[in-house]
């Protein structure tokens, strides 16, 4: 309410103050009591907190979930670490620091085995580290009387792992920099299929030694295309350990388990407080948070067989966005799926350990030294550890071989696995002839016995821990936006010493099994999961998945040339970028020439989409070629991709030279096979020099022009 005073102080005129006076003084007893309810209205206002309605100091409580307290997995991230990693050494009282750069999770697993043997079998103080926990610039600061340690993957085309991207931007590019004072060493994981093969630990290495560090031993590298990962790792790791005993002086003691992490059953939670086996989003979310998407559940609402073959199989589905708003993905992108592990392997696996009548009893997991970081979530249950979040179906290495002796029921088991453990040769015969899981080493080194030594705490810290499995999405965002599609083959693998033993791929036969239960049919094989997922959340058909976002992209003018190879699944995201163009064309716009190599075994049993190939020709018109290769059809001599490129050579160098974009999707062997086809093309065509042939393909690259979406 104005005053008549402040009214005055308006420079009004005296005729307007006049008539505005009648108004602002009260004139009768209904103004007066007015005037007394605003008063008492604002005073009781003012008092709020002080006279009346006072915060309830136990109001908190309401919302505090019990699983937070003494050490849940909140608490325990409360405190905000340093990213400064020699700080972290200095506090933790860390002497030895193993980096690693990780993108399907084998140099992370790597890391933490070599970071729990240097602690155990030589009694010094070691941790492993994310590289992007820490501030790349920090490392400058670790003093000589400590130990880097760096274990990096490349996958790609030469590409850093997620979680290698801060560095690698670092050290490719900083020039201020001293590393006099680091002392290092470093071992690459690669695959010699791809053409650059561990580039990045060659990089890495490369920018330490510019900067001064000095490499306490030679790079090691791991050949994945040799399958020798596992024993190139333990064979660096023996140098390494050559090199702690005469360089540094280490003596080496009685290696026995010693756990860096507790995990402790607390029967007072409530089931509402646990974890029972949703995936762990926010372990990855600094490092992938800008190429994926949240992990949801997702509706498959059609899945189809695609083979002929009556023992294989090859999945279609779609998988439904539309209760997910925030879900959006472009053609090329992947689509993840989180696995499941099957009943069997989870069942007899708890019946060894003596687990099965407490696998419903919560779980804390703490750690136990300050520098350890817990990547499960917590609290949760001996089921959930075993059924979602452990990889307890991964052959079991050497390395974890010989420790289980120490865990054996009986003197005949512990010289049986320590022997296994030792003998390399005894270990790969051995291997070959089964699939060397957990659950059945311990059933083939002890028949008939439990292993209730085994602690849970060792199985956390030395299972590899379940990661999502990658599908290229075979279908356009243009056409169908809301129903991402997959292509997933499915792997059953018979072993090479006995062959009616059978491997089945973890992710594709869970896949399967939605699949068949759908149909209402079983798995071909009798392998079931828990398919109505934790606390029933992928009931009626659901997965756990997330969207990846990918750099295989059609170019952004739909007037490009294309030149697509693919064998086998790499059909997939053709199919999309096909999909995509004749979506384009009914609109009435322009596309351009396209030429799609495919292979496959024979055309009557594995050619993927035929009819819909057969289709979009149609639709496309003399603006598509179609290209077979069959490998194994009737009498006819074998054909691969790479050879259908090189028979079409002329056609490829033409559009090649009109703009074309080329791609290639499926296994790197092929993808390696086919550069070889058309560098071979371009050399007999143009004249070109192996030089100028190397010099193009590195200006195509570089502009996006050439792009891979290969694996192993």
């Amino acid at each position: 309410m104005v005053s008549f005073a402040e009214l005055t102080q308006m420079n009004l005129s005296p005729e307007i103050l006049a008539e505005l006076q009648k108004y602002a003084t009260p004139t009768g007893v209904a103004d007066y009591a007015a005037l007394a309810i605003i008063a008492g209205v604002s005073a009781g206002y003012l008092s709020r907190g002080t006279l009346w309605d006072k915060p309830d100091p136990h109001y908190h409580l309401y919302f505090e979930r019990p699983q937070l307290k003494n050490g849940g997995q909140a608490g325990l991230n409360s405190n905000k670490e340093t990213r400064n990693i020699a700080k972290k050494l200095e506090d933790t009282g860390k002497n030895i620091v193993v980096f690693w750069g990780s993108q399907s999770g084998t140099a992370e697993g790597f890391a933490n085995r070599l970071a729990r043997e240097i602690s155990i079998r030589w009694g010094q103080e070691c941790m492993s580290a994310d590289l992007s926990d820490y501030d790349p610039v920090t490392i400058s600061e670790i003093p000589n009387s400590k130990l880097a340690i760096f274990i990096v993957s490349t996958y790609g085309e030469g590409d850093p792992a997620d979680n290698t991207a801060e560095f690698w931007s670092w050290i490719t590019k900083t020039g201020d920099v001293s590393l006099a004072n680091l002392q290092y060493t470093a071992f690459g994981l690669g695959n010699s299929n791809y053409k650059f093969y561990n580039k990045v630990v060659d990089v890495i290495v490369e920018g330490l030694e510019k900067f001064g560090a000095k490499a306490l031993m030679p790079l090691g590298k791991a050949n994945d295309a040799e399958g020798a990962t596992e024993e190139d790792f333990m064979a660096w790791k023996d140098s390494l350990f050559t090199v702690f005993k005469d360089k540094l002086g280490f003596t080496e003691v009685e290696a026995q388990y010693v756990p860096s992490l507790k995990v402790e059953e607390d029967e007072s939670l409530e089931p509402i407080d646990l974890h029972h086996g949703e995936p762990n989003s926010q372990v990855d979310a600094s490092k992938g948070a800008a190429q994926s998407s949240p992990i949801r559940s997702l509706s498959i609402v059609n899945s189809r067989e695609l083979f002929t073959s009556s023992d294989r199989n090859c999945l279609h589905m779609d998988v439904d966005l539309s209760n997910q708003p925030e879900l959006t993905y472009k053609t090329g992108d992947h689509l993840a799926i989180w696995p499941t592990n099957p009943d069997s392997e989870v069942e007899r696996l708890l019946e060894l350990l003596g687990l099965a009548s407490r696998r419903d009893v919560p779980v804390f997991i703490r750690p136990v030294d300050a520098a350890t970081k817990i990547t499960l979530p917590t609290p949760t249950s001996a089921i959930a550890l075993l059924r979602y979040y452990l990889e307890i179906c991964a052959p079991v290495n050497r390395d974890n071989v010989r420790d289980l002796a120490q865990f054996a029921p009986t003197p005949e088991a512990k010289t049986y696995l320590t022997h296994l453990g030792q003998d390399k040769d005894f270990y790969a015969e051995f291997i070959n002839r089964t699939h060397l899981t957990l659950d059945r080493l311990l059933q083939l080194a002890c028949p008939g016995h439990t292993w209730t030594k085994i602690p849970l705490s060792y199985l956390v810290e030395t299972l590899p821990h379940i990661r999502p499995r990658y599908y290229s999405i075979s279908s356009s965002s243009v056409v169908s936006p809301r129903k991402p599609s997959i292509t997933a083959i499915v792997s059953t693998t018979p072993l090479p010493e006995n062959p009616s033993e059978l491997v089945h791929g973890i992710t594709s036969n869970y896949l399967l099994a939605i699949s068949q239960q759908a149909h209402s049919q079983p798995h071909p094989h009798g392998v079931s999961y828990h398919l109505n997922g934790p606390s029933d959340a992928l009931a009626g058909g659901k997965v756990f998945a997330h969207i990846r976002r990918s750099k295989f992209k059609l170019p952004i003018t739909a007037k490009t040339p294309l030149i697509m190879v693919g064998a086998g699944t790499g059909l997939a995201p053709f199919r999309a970028f096909l999909s995509e163009r004749c979506q384009v064309q009914k609109i009435g716009k322009e596309v351009g020439q396209m030429i799609l190599f495919f292979g496959c075994r024979n055309p009557e049993e594995d050619f993927i989409y035929r009819d819909e190939l057969q289709e979009m020709q149609e639709t496309l018109g003399d603006k598509l070629r179609l290209v077979a290769a069959f490998s194994r059809y009737e009498d006819t001599p074998r054909q691969y991709v790479q050879d259908r490129v090189s028979e079409f050579g002329e056609e490829v160098v033409k559009l090649i030279d009109e703009g074309a974009s080329f791609y290639i999707c499926g296994r790197a062997g092929m993808a390696r096979e086919v550069e070889k086809a058309v560098s071979g093309t371009m050399q007999k065509t143009k004249g070109w020099t192996e030089d100028e042939v190397n010099n193009w393909s590195k200006a195509v690259k570089k502009k996006n022009k050439w792009q891979e979406d290969v694996w192993g």
